[in-house]
């Protein structure tokens, strides 16, 4: 199992959170995660200048691609694009740092 943490910036940092933003924020990981992300378990925990994602993946053979850190940005990704709460309230996500300093 791997296990990755992430976060999204919120928009205006201070804003009051919704009251349903953890579960709106995990249902639109659950909805948008596809059987190649390997989604096990996720949670969500708002702060008032981001979103903390925690994302459970099954464990891959170390050659494939992505990694696990690539699958989690994928699916947050593709869940901020669709979720009208993620799009509102965050800023979309950043490259991985990984991802970031090849891409240089």
């Amino acid at each position: 199992m791997d296990i990755v943490y992430a976060s999204l910036k919120r928009r205006h940092p201070g804003a009051a959170t919704e009251s349903n933003e953890a579960a709106e924020a995990v249902d639109a990981l659950w909805a948008h995660a596809e059987p190649a992300d390997g989604l096990q378990h996720a949670s969500a925990q708002p702060t008032y200048d981001r979103i903390d994602l925690l994302l459970y993946l099954l464990s891959r053979d170390p050659s494939d691609q992505p990694d696990a850190v690539g699958r989690a940005h994928g699916l947050i990704s593709r869940s901020h694009r669709t979720s009208p709460l993620l799009r509102r309230c965050y800023l979309p996500p950043e490259l991985p740092e990984a991802a970031d300093r090849t891409a240089r």
